[in-house]
């Protein structure tokens, strides 16, 4: 049988990635992450799709080479259609197009949600068998969602829960600002986390029904308190950083947790992943290995590096759509709106 070396491009918020993969197994990831919007405390879109632009042809170059192959060799090109920032989409949509059609072979395009989710499905060997069997439930976290996702197929997702409001993600960077910690938040607050009592302090956890999620109350409640205490000592959040991070962290987690348990109550599936750029704090992973032990899940941790954007997650779903010869016209525009389909 014929290798399959799919190169995957990812370009949807404000990191510039591509990755090789042959036959599901990872080969390079090459990914650029963008420093100009630490500045502003969050991503400018039209300085991302600006500095995407600068970096694509270096990132695509540097992971062919990584790989240890030549671009002739390549099956088909992968890439990151929607949903993301529309400017950054663009610069990935429109070289995997070009590249695709110099090379005269097969475009894929991939939703980056799907690619969160099958990031458990990158091979690091050929004897790989980490993969959760489907189907299985997917918590996915990240600056920009918070969804509960029930996986029948690497092409067959069903949103079981989401945000009615803010992402997870979101919630903790904009926290983090508040407190005047900086951007990005999540390892700023994991890492403080770590030294805190996470029942120092309580906040609003919304009552919202069914699976869905809210983050917006949260963000409410921490501001206020935060002003109130403030007003009574100035340099509070400098004297209890630790204990507000802990705090903070741990009313997040536990909303996610309760939702998740009761997804897994309704579907009576035991295998759970998580996965998301949210997926990568500690708090979050703690939890998943205490409901483990607690209730008998079989649980699914992405390694660090898989768990924020990048490009062997498309490549990933890539390689399964070209097994199925499930490829994309040159003509099929980027999207923006948050959706599995």
């Amino acid at each position: 049988m014929e290798d399959i070396y799919i190169l995957g491009i990812e370009s949807s918020c404000d990191d510039t990635s591509a990755a090789v993969l042959r036959n599901g197994v990872l080969l390079s990831n090459v990914t650029a992450s963008q420093e100009v919007h630490r500045a502003y405390g969050g991503v400018v879109p039209e300085l991302a799709s600006r500095a995407h632009q600068q970096n694509v042809v270096p990132v695509v170059d540097q992971a062919i080479k990584r790989a240890g192959i030549t671009q002739e060799q390549l099956s088909a090109v992968a890439f990151t259609r929607g949903p993301g920032l529309m400017g950054s989409l663009l610069v990935g949509t429109s070289f995997a197009k070009g590249f695709a059609r110099s090379l005269g072979i097969p475009l894929i395009d991939v939703n980056h949600l799907q690619g969160h989710v099958m990031a458990h499905f990158i091979k690091e060997s050929d004897d790989d068998c980490s993969a959760p069997p489907f189907p299985f439930i997917c918590l996915l976290v990240s600056g920009g969602n918070s969804q509960i996702v029930k996986v029948n197929a690497y092409n067959d997702m069903q949103v079981l829960g989401q945000t009615i409001d803010d992402a997870a993600g979101e919630a903790i960077d904009k926290c983090s600002k508040v407190m005047g910690l900086g951007y990005p938040g999540g390892p700023i607050i994991d890492k403080l986390a770590r030294q805190g009592n996470p029942k120092a302090y309580s906040f609003a956890e919304p009552h919202i029904p069914g699976l869905d999620y809210s983050f917006s109350g949260l963000k409410t409640s921490f501001l206020y308190s935060l002003q109130k205490w403030v007003k009574e000592d100035p340099d509070f959040v400098e004297h209890h950083k630790q204990d507000l991070a802990a705090s903070l962290e741990y009313t997040i987690v536990d909303i996610l947790m309760k939702k998740l348990r009761l997804a897994v109550k309704q579907t009576h599936i035991t295998h759970v992943a998580v996965a998301g750029g949210v997926s990568a704090n500690n708090g979050l992973r703690n939890a998943f290995r205490e409901h483990a032990q607690k209730y008998g899940w079989t649980i699914y941790i992405p390694k660090f590096s898989y768990t924020t954007d990048n490009a062997a997650m498309i490549a990933s779903v890539g390689t399964f759509k070209y097994r199925d010869k499930d490829f994309a016209t040159i003509d099929l525009p980027a999207f923006s709106k948050v959706t599995f389909k």
